[in-house]
């Protein structure tokens, strides 16, 4: 029986000194909405402490499918509009569930 590979993102973005405010007053919500999608195992962006504006994350969702949802939701998202034009470093993989 195959199973259906979960798939992983990890990476960072660097926010720039003048965003950071609004950046940490919309995070909160960005995770919570994110952890709330169907499929969403885990989803964790940690400010780093050694590099200022510097935003960790980490998310695992169920399948493509779930991942992409929440990819289209993002983008239309409170967040999506406050981080515009931010770069983000981030891999994505397939991973055994």
């Amino acid at each position: 029986m195959t199973q259906t590979p979960n798939i992983v993102l990890t990476g960072h973005i660097d926010v720039p000194e003048d965003r950071l405010e609004a950046v940490r007053a919309a995070l909160p919500a960005h995770i919570a909405l994110t952890r709330a999608e169907p499929g969403c195992l885990s989803f964790l962006v940690v400010e780093d402490r050694c590099h200022p504006g510097r935003f960790n994350v980490s998310e695992r969702f169920t399948d493509r499918a779930s991942f992409d949802a929440h990819q289209e939701r993002m983008k239309a998202s409170n967040w999506a509009q406050i981080t515009a034009g931010i770069p983000r470093h981030y891999s994505v993989t397939e991973v055994a569930s």
